[in-house]
């Protein structure tokens, strides 16, 4: 078998109005310190976003999770927060905030491929 290795995940969410507290879960952020992995994935279903609030900026939620991915990413592209250690941008990434895109708190677990359960994460609570 092969080895496990403990990965940490938050799923992301869109809060279209914050001050009710409802929310759809759009993407996941997968870290797992062992295979250096830090990496999200998101499906914006505007049908569903529309449900919740009619005034939600598309394009806007769109850059937003694409900023995700840039510090993910690391290097320039990612800003002052892209070149934070990998456990940095996840810490930053996965910090409680009050805005329209909102980490869960962090769920650990024990994985052989973290690339594949990201995957398997986001079909299970995203798609």
């Amino acid at each position: 078998m092969p080895g496990m290795h403990l990965y940490e995940y938050a799923v992301i969410r869109v809060v279209p109005r914050v001050e009710r507290e409802e929310f759809l879960n759009v993407g996941v952020i997968l870290y797992c310190s062992a295979q250096g992995f830090l990496q999200t994935k998101f499906a914006l279903k505007e049908e569903r976003l529309r449900a919740f609030s009619s005034a939600v900026d598309i394009s806007e939620l769109h850059e937003r999770l694409q900023a995700f991915e840039r510090v993910c990413a690391g290097r320039r592209e990612g800003g002052p927060i892209g070149q934070l250690p990998i456990a940095g941008r996840f810490r930053w990434l996965t910090a409680a905030r009050s805005t329209v895109v909102q980490p869960s708190a962090v769920h650990p677990g024990l994985c052989v491929d973290a690339a594949e359960m990201l995957e398997r994460l986001v079909e299970q609570l995203v798609l």
